[in-house]
């Protein structure tokens, strides 16, 4: 990050300790990363074990500190093991970042029962468990910051994404109510709705479809993982200790 001057504005968070959910590809390696470039030791979270030996590597490569943990985040018993293992090794929690998310895409009259189930499960499901299995370490370690990652999909609606919306929607409510919970024991709560990034999910719009996409968007083109994950550092720094459930758009004017 810089300044208006050119000089870098660095972000150190040594010493402290973090999580990502969906840390395998995408978005959470870029999150995953860009933390622990920044010096947080990052527990890394992810059903796609494979994968996530990827981030991993990247990781400890650039000189970082990180631990694959694998975890099916709807999984209520799993997740609060995990927050458990992490406070254990490392000795806190102080900042977690929930992103691990799917699509089911189809038009609501088509939807099955499993289609909703599914994304409902891992987006919003997943999003509450672990933020309420890091409330009890945080408060204990009187700081925190919890970063969810939403969507405009659930600002604005998408056609074909009636649960995805819907579940996104929801992470934001359920930012909104925990920040205001948690704002007296000095925990942050705040999400980042992300417009089109390009990542697999995207990609799996086809070429046609993103092209229409650019053309809607003020920038003139789809985000880099490394957008949201600088939107991330930031949050997660000291520099917005005073901002609290708040919604930060990522999206090149898509929504302005």
């Amino acid at each position: 990050m810089t300044n208006e001057t050119g000089a870098r504005i660095s972000t150190d968070l040594a010493g402290q300790v973090a999580i990502v959910t969906g840390a395998a590809r995408g978005l959470g390696r870029a999150i995953a990363q860009t933390l622990a470039g920044a010096g947080a030791k990052v527990a890394c979270v992810d059903v796609d074990q494979e994968t996530l030996a990827a981030t991993i590597d990247a990781i400890r490569a650039a000189g970082g500190t990180a631990e694959p943990i694998a975890c099916d985040v709807t999984d209520s018993g799993r997740v609060s093991e995990v927050v458990a293992e992490v406070v254990d090794k490392w000795g806190a929690l102080d900042i977690l970042v929930n992103n691990a998310g799917i699509t089911r895409d189809t038009l609501i009259m088509r939807m099955k029962d499993d289609q909703w189930d599914a994304v409902i499960g891992v987006n919003l499901r997943g999003t509450f468990l672990f933020t309420r299995a890091a409330t009890r370490p945080m408060i204990k370690g009187r700081r925190g910051r919890i970063i969810n990652i939403a969507s405009v999909s659930g600002l604005m609606g998408n056609p074909g994404q009636a649960n995805y919306s819907a579940s996104k929607a929801g992470v934001i409510g359920l930012t909104r109510t925990v920040a205001r919970e948690l704002a007296s024991r000095n925990i942050t709560v705040n999400a980042i709705a992300p417009g089109f990034i390009a990542t697999e999910m995207t990609a799996a719009l086809g070429q046609d479809t993103l092209d229409t996409i650019r053309k809607q968007i003020p920038l003139g083109r789809l985000g880099q993982p490394q957008d949201v994950a600088h939107a991330v550092l930031f949050l997660a720094s000291q520099s917005a200790e005073y901002i609290t459930g708040h919604v930060l758009t990522v999206d090149g004017g898509l929504t302005a």
